[in-house]
């Protein structure tokens, strides 16, 4: 479908015919000088069976709720803000020691207390909204759980949804129309870029057959993401994730593409905080080197317990983190570490604290990529909003981030539909690549437009 006749059918005006919108001035529109007050709240949840159990962390997911908040101001406007939940990643042992969907249902209370509790916080904006309500949302989440140590990152994930309504209210009282438009002024110039592809990390759970591995290589895909962190004891662990990286890579390392300046395929590892030294972490890139494989490693995320304070930056590669960071002063440390690329996680730790996070980045000139969460399609591009404005990753000349719902939900396909701006050319993958246009600027992909689905799920039955 043509760039115009898109646009008309989707409701997005632009300006600027013939010329680049993604190099037009922003037309910054004026913040409401009011605070915004949230007269009420409601929220839903619908249950997303996977194709199969998928491993991480040591365990493994069957299904992923989808938590529902809508948030309505006193001046009339409200907004719905979705949420993928992962209680295996948000608290590992909170998981282990519930059945899934106990763990799922913690969760969804803890959240729906969350956006109970924004009614009695005017805010100026949403970021405003996240540090005033974040101590509550923790102590929250101690009651609801009864885990006087519950991780951080649980809290976080529980409080997507209602941050991401606050954003989609926050746009809607103050007349915003695009992405950049409702970034507070003191994040934009940490989203300055404006990427023409995102290479889509693939990724590689514990289980996943070789065959559709290198079937993914042979559809485009060149930056695989493999799990590592086995289940297991540290010793089983570490051989169990040596013995998959010689496995893979034995597979698919004489494939090539077109995606990289030398021709080779990219590979990301993710032990999702499993190991608990150093000193095995060696071992592992030891034995990737011995069998070729450690050229191919270009970023290796949050490999330790939260704990281990080791200095990384000597491995000689790059290492991110994630899980650990759960506020400014914990990316610092980790930089101090060594670690020089954070990951963002908008969809599991809430575009608010992304903000931040990537401004700490840019301040100190380190990459920023965004990890997924399994999350639904519209999730993906809020998501995207924010890779495609992220500096690109050194040496690939264009950002960075992972998605990998389409192969893990049942019913993705059924999902897709919900998205507003269904079948445009920069939700899909091509080549391992999201190709952003200028109509994906322009209507920020459609994460501030209406979405039927979910907005019928507060639909009064008469």
């Amino acid at each position: 479908m043509k760039r115009r006749a898109f646009l008309k059918n989707t409701g997005v005006a632009f300006a600027g015919m013939g010329i680049p919108t993604a190099l037009l001035p922003l037309p910054i529109m004026p913040a409401n000088n009011k605070l915004i007050q949230v007269a009420s709240s409601s929220s839903n949840f619908e249950r997303e069976k996977l194709v199969r159990p998928f491993g991480f962390k040591g365990g493994y997911l069957t299904e992923l709720w989808q938590t529902v908040i809508k948030l309505s101001a006193e001046s009339g406007e409200s907004g719905i803000g979705l949420a993928t939940q992962s209680v295996l990643y948000g608290d590992p042992q909170l998981f282990a020691t519930h059945s899934e969907a106990a763990g799922n249902a913690l969760m969804y209370a803890l959240a729906d207390a969350i956006a109970q509790e924004q009614k009695q916080v005017p805010f100026a904006d949403p970021v405003d909204l996240f540090d005033k309500t974040i101590a509550h949302a923790q102590s929250a989440a101690v009651r609801i759980t009864g885990k006087a140590d519950v991780n951080r990152n649980f809290v976080y994930n529980a409080m997507v949804g209602p941050d991401n309504a606050a954003w989609v209210l926050y746009a809607r009282v103050n007349g915003f129309q695009q992405f950049d438009q409702m970034i507070p002024p003191g994040f934009r110039e940490a989203l300055a870029h404006r990427n023409r592809k995102i290479a889509v990390m693939f990724q590689v759970p514990y289980g996943m057959p070789v065959s559709e591995i290198q079937q993914a290589v042979q559809d485009g895909y060149f930056v695989i993401k493999i799990k590592a962190g086995a289940p297991g004891d540290q010793e089983q662990m570490l051989a169990a994730d040596m013995q998959r990286l010689t496995q893979i890579h034995q597979a698919i390392s004489h494939l090539t593409t077109h995606q990289t300046a030398d021709g080779k395929l990219i590979y990301t590892i993710d032990a999702n905080a499993r190991y608990e030294k150093k000193s095995s972490l060696q071992k592992y890139l030891a034995h990737a080197e011995k069998i070729g494989a450690l050229q191919h490693i270009q970023l290796y995320e949050e490999p330790f317990v939260e704990t281990n304070q080791e200095y990384v930056g000597d491995l000689g590669i790059r290492v991110g983190a994630d899980e650990s960071v759960q506020s400014e002063a914990d990316a610092l440390r980790r930089l101090d570490q060594g670690y020089s690329v954070l990951v963002l996680k908008g969809i599991a730790k809430t575009l608010s604290l992304s903000l931040k996070i990537a401004r700490l980045a840019a301040q100190k000139n380190k990459t920023c990529i965004c990890a997924d969460l399994t999350v639904n399609p519209i999730l993906v591009d809020w998501h995207k909003n924010l890779a495609a404005r992220l500096a690109p990753f050194p040496g690939l000349g264009m950002g960075m981030m992972e998605t990998n719902g389409a192969m893990n939900y049942v019913r993705w396909k059924e999902m897709q539909q919900y998205h507003p701006m269904a079948g445009a050319p920069f939700t899909a993958v091509k080549q391992g690549c999201f190709e952003l246009d200028d109509d994906f600027y322009t209507s920020s992909a459609g994460i501030l437009m209406p979405a039927a689905h979910y907005e019928n799920m507060f639909t009064k039955k008469s």
